[in-house]
């Protein structure tokens, strides 16, 4: 045992105050690699500008001595003395963390729709730069502030302009600091595209890149996102593609009530039959190269569009089964997104998780998308084909798999719900706790390709069981010939052709029962299957605790929201009351189980795929063999008063939901 810290005591407790936490752990807020994202930071304070109209010029210059400065025309942050804070705000925007006009989404906000949320992106710029110069023209003056290893190192000073100038804008020039970053250099062809995509984004707006040498690039697109495509994958004109581009826009108007006005979508998609393909997506100008839920959205749009043309003109051929990846196969598209309230994957924001966006853009893109193909059947034809085509080649390469595999099956559990597919990679089995919620999760599914195993109480204890022990617990016998894999050890050669599910999804309360379920689970698999864990095949699903119901405040509709636990629903209850909302208007309810759930419920928060929170399981930094340790110290039975050590030494680390 590891030797014991005694030196714990009220000095051992520091607090990071100002910029100090991005200081201490930069990875947390920003990429290390090198300066481009704190550079980012500034560039999308001055696209949030163009998203309002407020701004159509961008300029951006690589200096000689490694600083870069950013400067756009448009209304230039605020400078006068804070109401609340008593200093000046441009000061409050570069020094305090969690600051910005980016937090209220009232109709009068500043931003209406901005890919800035976190409160922590010119903050993080100055933590982690040597020196930042701003100046700010509004207000009829000109005005000067210069910050030195994040501190005021010049104070705020005004000039006022002449009498006809009527400039506004910000230029900030920010020298990064080498302590924080494994290489200074910005990589050109990043930042070009990133400049090149805000062009494309936003028609009228001109962006400029100027190297040190003094040669500048401007890009200025007069045909949108469709050029812009067009000269990514090579192509000269519509013939190129399979049909032709399904090009367009909505957004959302104040009649529609399941969205905020002006939230929607601006696309352009192609189908092209072979070569390569280009996927690339933003949300208020911001890129995700990771995707996130606003692509899920149009890919549910395009497939259900398509679907829809498929069975009305009767051309599905018997025995195949239409899926959303047949018909986005060979798609490539720009998708541009305008979501009020983003809430994105980390501070670098590569990934949207907005639960909302799924339906956002699947409203905005299915009905336009439909109406097309019905308008022009002979399209819609030729892409349907190529759909079916895709399908009939995934069906055949499955077809194979199966050959590959024993036909002496044992008998399937009478409780198990299978799933409809034999595409093990896409298949997904959910252990769920109790018979209610097992029968919210059956109704709740897609039964394509999910299935159900209630399970009846708490599985046993198998840290000790013997393997040829096993199936006398009828719960495990089922779970194991559920699966299609035999219990087996950590050295053995196990043959996992066999696997019926590519995900096995433990699905209990968030509650101590259920957290006590997920461990026995865990520990069966983990003692008993091991090679399921190494092969990534065990998940832990995480329903919500609370669901928030908020009314309608400004541009914001009506929302229903939901919290894993007690820290998550105090950070969502904080952003309404940022929005406006009063506690005695907000609705919240605390879910005592699953089997409270409806299964609509259930799957928005826990079964569907776009917007679900799943886990999966893997050996720690620990390693297996220490891995071991811990669980025959949790779990064995001789090993009481080891625990009651464990617990009284970690005891006050756990946070649990009594």
């Amino acid at each position: 045992m590891a030797e014991k810290n005694t030196a714990y005591s009220e000095e051992s407790i520091k607090v990071l105050k100002g910029l100090e936490p991005v200081r201490q752990r930069p990875g947390m807020y920003t990429r290390t690699e090198n300066p481009l994202h704190i550079i980012t930071e500034v560039i999308d304070n001055a696209s949030d500008e163009a998203i309002g109209g407020w701004c159509s010029a961008i300029t951006v210059t690589l200096n000689p001595d490694g600083s870069v400065t950013v400067e756009d025309n448009g209304r230039g942050i605020p400078v006068g003395i804070h109401p609340e804070e008593g200093i000046p705000t441009v000061e409050i925007v570069f020094t305090q963390l969690h600051s910005g006009g980016k937090f209220a989404k009232g109709a009068d906000s500043a931003y209406a729709f901005s890919g800035g949320l976190h409160g922590v992106g010119v903050s993080v710029t100055n933590a982690l730069s040597k020196k930042i110069d701003v100046t700010v023209w509004r207000d009829k003056a000109e005005h000067h502030i210069a910050f030195t290893d994040g501190e005021v190192s010049s104070p705020l000073t005004s000039t006022p302009l002449p009498r006809r100038e009527k400039k506004t804008g910000t230029r900030i020039t920010v020298w990064p600091d080498a302590t924080y970053f494994d290489d200074l250099a910005i990589p050109q062809a990043e930042l070009k595209h990133l400049l090149r995509s805000k062009a494309i984004l936003l028609p009228g707006l001109t962006v400029s890149l100027t190297q040190p040498d003094g040669k500048t690039e401007t890009w200025h697109y007069a045909d949108g996102l469709k050029g812009y495509l067009f000269e990514s994958l090579g192509l000269v004109s519509d013939e190129d593609t399979v049909i032709p581009p399904f090009v367009g826009e909505h957004y959302a108007n104040a009649e529609e009530e399941e969205f905020a006005e002006g939230e929607g979508a601006s696309w352009v998609v192609v189908w092209t039959a072979e070569g390569p393909q280009v996927r690339e997506s933003y949300v208020n100008l911001i890129p995700t190269p990771a995707g996130g839920t606003h692509e899920n959205g149009l890919r549910d749009g395009l497939f259900n569009a398509v679907k829809s043309f498929t069975e009305i003109h009767s051309l599905m051929p018997k025995g195949v089964r239409l899926l959303p990846e047949d018909v986005f196969a060979r798609v490539s598209f720009v998708l541009s997104a305008r979501v009020l309230d983003p809430q994105f994957q980390g501070q670098v924001k590569e990934k949207l998780n907005s639960r909302d966006a799924v339906r956002l853009i699947s409203h905005c893109t299915r009905p336009v998308f439909e109406q097309w193909l019905h308008q022009n059947v002979e399209y819609g034809r030729k892409l349907a084909e190529l759909a079916i085509r895709q399908a009939q080649a995934r069906m055949r390469q499955l077809q194979k798999i199966e050959k590959r595999k024993s036909s002496s099956v044992a008998v399937l559990p009478g409780k198990l719900t299978d799933c409809e597919s034999h595409d093990t990679q896409r298949n997904e089995l959910f252990l769920v706790e109790g018979d209610s919620a097992g029968g919210s999760a059956k109704m709740g599914r897609d039964k394509e390709y999910q299935a159900i195993l209630p399970l009846r109480g708490k599985v046993l204890n198998a840290w000790e069981t013997d393997r040829d022990r096993l199936f006398a617990n009828q719960e495990i016998h089922d779970i194991s010939v559920a699966i299609g894999v035999d219990p087996h050890g950590v050295d053995d050669d196990v043959d996992l052709s066999g696997l019926r599910y590519g995900k096995i999804c433990i699905l209990s309360d968030a509650d101590v029962d259920g957290s006590h379920i997920q461990v026995l689970l865990l520990t069966l698999f983990f003692r008993h299957f091991p090679k399921l864990i190494e092969n990534g095949n065990i998940y832990v699903a995480r329903p919500p605790l609370f669901r928030i119901d908020a009314p309608a405040k400004g541009r914001k509709p009506v929302q229903k929201l939901y919290a894993l636990d007690e820290s998550e629903l105090t950070r969502t209850l904080d952003r309404l009351h940022k929005e406006g909302h009063k506690d005695n208007a907000l609705g919240i309810s605390r879910f005592k189980g699953l089997g409270e759930m409806s299964a609509e419920q259930l799957w928005e928060t826990t079964l569907n795929p776009d917007t679900r929170r799943l886990l999966p399981v893997l050996v720690g930094s620990l390693g297996r063999e220490e891995s071991v340790k811990r669980f025959q110290m949790l779990m064995g039975k001789g090993e009481a008063a080891a625990r009651r050590s464990w617990m009284e030494e970690h005891g006050n680390e756990a946070d649990a939901d009594i």
